[in-house]
């Protein structure tokens, strides 16, 4: 009898002790069985300031006339005048891009709004103009609207090379995160571990400057205003996960 009392006792044990096991392996996985994986997730931002180096600039020739024929020869004729200054003021050939050429009938109207069977039409021409100096801005947008350019617009301030900056905004980025992230995590009284994930946002660009579209005497008075191509801002972003202890 008293063996067997014994097992019993032994059991009961056994029993109270795969009770406790299990009850701490449960604390340590969750209610899923999963073990419990502690994140913090933290953003992060650099900034770069970038001095342009290059521009970019529409130039465009607009004409009109009665006769399709003499409406393009017209543009042609100035058109060609235009791409000439350029060449003149140091802009290379592979600089300069046609980007538009077009030509359309136009229906004129009398005074009172009524078609007067007469048609116009409209030819327009446009190049992409690549300025690798932008100090000379200024005096090749003077030189083509004295050529007959009718038409500037899109006129933009970039950096041609970015990597370097590009490499310091990501550098700041993730500094500015980690911080972010120390300071979180001391004041909750855990540990930062291993880095999880991260994910990055770039933006900046080429910066506008102004959008001329008006008759040659009024172009050629703002083109003869100093251009100052300022500052870009590049900025980084990024998002991190952190493991914790």
């Amino acid at each position: 009898m008293r063996t067997k009392n014994y097992w019993m006792v032994a059991v009961l044990l056994l029993a109270v002790l795969l009770s406790g096991c299990a009850g701490t392996a449960f604390a340590q996985t969750g209610s899923s069985g999963e073990p419990i994986n502690r994140t913090l997730t933290v953003n992060g931002s650099g900034k770069v300031y970038l001095t342009p180096d290059i521009a970019y600039v529409t130039i465009g020739v607009h004409t009109e006339g009665e006769n399709a024929a003499e409406a393009v020869e017209a543009n042609n004729q100035q058109a060609q005048k235009v791409s000439d200054a350029l060449i003149a003021q140091g802009i290379a050939d592979k600089d300069i891009q046609t980007t538009n050429f077009s030509i359309y009938p136009q229906q004129e109207y009398d005074d009172q709004g009524k078609p007067t069977g007469k048609i116009r039409y409209i030819v327009d021409n446009s190049v992409f103009v690549t300025v690798r100096d932008v100090n000379k801005v200024g005096a090749v947008l003077d030189a083509a609207v004295k050529a007959g350019a009718n038409s500037i617009n899109g006129v933009q301030f970039d950096v041609a090379d970015k990597t370097a900056a590009l490499s310091d905004a990501r550098k700041a980025a993730v500094a500015d995160a980690r911080t972010k992230a120390e300071e979180l995590a001391s004041a909750a009284g855990v540990e930062l571990d291993e880095v999880q994930t991260i994910s990055e946002f770039t933006s900046g660009g080429p910066t506008p400057m102004y959008d001329l579209r008006a008759a040659a005497p009024v172009a050629q008075e703002a083109a003869s205003v100093p251009v100052q191509p300022g500052q870009m801002l590049l900025t980084v972003d990024v998002n991190i996960v952190f493991t914790l202890r």
